[in-house]
């Protein structure tokens, strides 16, 4: 099997890829399972004017807050965005857009969005600002809002473990977003803990496969806490 996905660097994972006012879709959930090492890498190019589909928008010294800080970023489509000063500074002074979206109803928006389903209809979110301005119809006597699916310029991932095919492995938190990104992007870059050669995974046991990803880069990760609580004395 041809190496061709694999880079040897974050930056290089992300040559040719990236341009200024494009969507970027980036897994994880909290500081878990974040692509840090190519959210490093987006923030070194320069890039401008974006939109990042992300369950929420990091902290303020790491993940995605690192693009907040910068003003990288235009617009966020989120769900939870309470763990960031910087976010709330911005959206509240009106620099930064925002689209709130349930998070099951963002990671179903995603998952449609790489199954090739323009969008749906579901009951979360009627009647709240989240249906504003949207279509509604009644299914069986409940009424439902549609939703539509998300497809990105380029999604970043973050998996344990990949082979040089791009068939790719997520562990525990990690799973929430990563596979929904991975294959809501039109280009899928994964920053992955390990490399093994093409057939060392069992089928079985692969999350994604090498199908929706084009590039691959091992990093070494970083593995932040966003909370630490302990007990007294």
């Amino acid at each position: 099997m041809s190496q061709t996905k694999v880079f040897d660097t974050p930056e290089r994972a992300l040559d040719g890829l990236v341009r200024d006012g494009m969507t970027v879709a980036v897994g994880g959930f909290g500081l878990c399972g974040i692509p840090e090492r190519l959210i490093l890498a987006l923030r070194d190019s320069g890039v401008r004017g974006l939109t990042c589909v992300s369950n929420n928008a990091g902290v303020d010294d790491w993940g995605l807050g690192l693009l907040l800080k910068t003003r990288q970023v235009r617009k966020m489509v989120s769900s939870y965005v309470g763990e960031n000063a910087e976010f709330e500074r911005q959206f509240m002074s009106g620099e930064l857009e925002l689209e709130f979206a349930p998070q099951g109803t963002l990671a179903e928006r995603m998952r449609a969005g790489g199954a090739g389903i323009a969008g749906f209809y579901t009951k979360t979110g009627v009647g709240t600002v989240v249906a504003e301005g949207k279509p509604h119809m009644e299914f069986d006597g409940e009424t439902y809002v549609l939703e539509r699916g998300i497809r990105a310029d380029l999604a970043l991932v973050k998996a344990w473990r990949a082979d040089a095919a791009g068939n790719l492995v997520f562990r525990k938190t990690a799973r929430n977003f990563n596979p929904m990104a991975a294959t809501c992007g039109r280009v899928t870059v994964a920053e992955v803990e390990e490399l093994v050669p093409v057939g060392s995974i069992d089928p079985d046991d692969v999350h994604t496969p090498g199908i929706f990803v084009q590039r691959v880069v091992v990093t070494v990760p970083e593995k932040r806490i966003e909370h630490r609580t302990v007990s007294p004395g």
